[in-house]
């Protein structure tokens, strides 16, 4: 992705927290952005904003993401994605089970797969563009429930294996790992001692946008921990 003129990023998981610090950091770089993420009253807001194109689908489900692209390019030829889809379900192997196992891999790697799928070809004929995934602090350290540490650790390798493979079409890939993010949906749950050392989305944002960005056109293939104090 360049940064000579307005880009057109799609973002997965737009909807959400993270995906709407995301949608305003790369609104605020002057960038459209084609916003993915389930259908509903979520996207349909995020698709109010001036240059955010809501795309509804499932992206666990391959046709419905080919679909979705479909729907992309009737706004032009994407030179960067933001795979932020993902779930998160707790889980002990003691507990575990196929429902939770399934979930876990559809929303977090499946979605990132079939995305780069689509997404691959067209930057290629486009002359290159960036990818930026997103893993877990919990994907490479320390304790997490086994199905979502599990395939956020398949997420990781497979950004590192897509940006080898990518590399030849100059399509740069690189996954940032988060780990406690500040969010009113984690703030119901976190004590006042862990929020105040969650690193806020717009933080993440800022990285995921230089990513993308011109500036971080030696940068492919890494992990970025995005960890704050948390």
């Amino acid at each position: 992705m360049t940064d000579g003129g307005p880009q057109l990023v799609v973002v997965t998981g737009a909807a959400g927290a993270l995906g709407r610090a995301v949608l305003a950091e790369l609104r605020s770089r002057g960038h459209e952005v084609a916003a993915l993420d389930l259908a509903g009253d979520h996207l349909d807001e995020v698709g109010a904003q001036d240059g955010v194109h809501a795309v509804a689908a499932d992206l666990a489900d391959r046709s419905a993401v080919s679909a979705a692209w479909a729907e992309v390019d009737r706004l032009g030829t994407p030179t960067g994605l933001v795979t932020l889809a993902g779930g998160f379900r707790p889980s002990t192997l003691a507990d575990l089970t196929e429902d939770v196992l399934e979930s876990m891999w559809g929303s977090n790697l499946s979605s990132l797969l079939w995305c780069c799928q689509e997404a691959a070809p067209r930057m290629a004929a486009a002359g290159g563009g960036a990818i930026v995934t997103v893993g877990s602090k919990t994907a490479v350290t320390g304790g997490a429930p086994v199905a979502h540490a599990a395939s956020k650790a398949a997420v990781v390798r497979a950004s590192e294996l897509l940006a080898e493979e990518l590399r030849p079409d100059r399509i740069r890939v690189n996954c940032v790992l988060p780990s406690v993010i500040d969010t009113p949906a984690n703030r119901a749950w976190m004590s006042p001692e862990l929020a105040a050392r969650a690193v806020s989305p717009a933080a993440i944002a800022t990285v995921i946008a230089f990513l993308l960005s011109s500036d971080a056109a030696p940068v492919s293939g890494a992990r970025v921990p995005v960890y704050g104090d948390a």
